[in-house]
């Protein structure tokens, strides 16, 4: 459950949630996000406001990667917003940039792995997938997420993720 946001600011992502099968809970101030069984593939194209956000195009990447079948991504808003892809294809993922449009065949699950971060939303589709993923996955260049994303760990762990902050010992 996650208190203090506006769910009719996040119509366009929790209308693709209910698509892959999620239960979306919505209350004033709160929006509660439980899986149902297997998560469907959709089809996302980002847009401009109220549409599907072009910032949470790469978080639903990653979480598309792990849906049963094949889903779309199409990028409408800035070209440069794929550089993840990379990463997520070493942690398992099955993943075809063609132009603007990401191709991803849902695969089972994702493995851990190192993974590095070039921008703020690639870190978070990054978080999101090394927690999805089996084993551990080390993620490098953090400063990327901890300039956009204030006490993430921290956060994550309130949700019930298995994550923390290790410190470079280099």
């Amino acid at each position: 459950t996650i208190h203090g946001c506006i769910p009719t600011h996040m119509e366009a992502l929790t209308a693709k949630l209910l698509e892959m099968g999620v239960r979306v809970t919505e209350n004033d101030d709160s929006i509660r996000v439980r899986p149902q069984g297997e998560q469907r593939a959709v089809n996302v194209k980002t847009q401009v406001y109220p549409g599907f956000p072009t910032d949470l195009q790469q978080p639903m990447t990653a979480l598309l990667c792990m849906a049963h079948g094949t889903s779309t991504v199409c990028e409408t808003i800035f070209e440069q917003r794929f550089k993840h892809l990379d990463e997520l294809r070493r942690m398992g993922a099955h993943i075809k940039l063609v132009d603007r449009t990401v191709l991803i065949e849902g695969v089972r699950e994702l493995y851990g792995a190192p993974v590095t971060v070039t921008d703020l939303r690639a870190g978070a589709a990054l978080v999101i997938a090394g927690l999805a993923a089996r084993g551990t996955t080390f993620v490098e260049h953090i400063h990327f997420i901890e300039r956009g994303y204030e006490n993430l760990v921290e956060k994550l762990r309130a949700l019930g993720a298995d994550i923390c902050r290790v410190e470079d010992e280099s």
